[in-house]
């Protein structure tokens, strides 16, 4: 089972980076989610995702804070007709006010919302449970 670290990042102003996925990336292309890797075997899941936040964002680790992270979430979804079981390392970071977002090959676009607007864009499986248990 794949294990993907998740994180949600904020502003000051408290509003959420969202990321419309790319149709070069394997997986719900076309889709609203936060920055999302996978663990690689022996990686500790936060190390994954202050790597990914650096890889698909160009934020550095340095310019952001670690405000909470949940237990994992498992589940199971289907995309494209095949089923994927995912283990979910949910993390939560607020990024400093400086901070220039940088996306990189696997999102299209980015948006600063706030969170209570989530419902209204198409995410990945799980993103909107997530922002409600992290944020709202």
């Amino acid at each position: 089972m794949p294990k993907v670290a998740t994180c949600l990042l904020i502003n000051d102003d408290g509003k959420l980076l969202i990321l419309k996925r790319s149709d070069k990336v394997r997986t719900y292309k076309g889709l609203w989610g936060g920055i999302a890797g996978y663990v690689e075997e022996n990686e500790d899941p936060y190390e994954t995702a202050i790597k990914e936040i650096r890889e698909e964002v160009g934020i550095k680790k340095e310019d952001v804070s670690l405000i909470r992270q949940l237990d994992p979430i498992v589940f199971t979804d289907f995309y494209n007709g095949e089923q994927y079981c995912w283990e979910i390392f949910p993390f939560l970071f607020k990024i400093e006010k400086n901070s220039k977002i940088n996306i990189d090959w696997e999102h299209l676009e980015y948006l600063l919302i706030s969170p209570s607007e989530i419902g209204k864009y198409d995410t990945v499986p799980r993103f909107k449970d997530i922002v409600s248990i992290l944020l709202l």
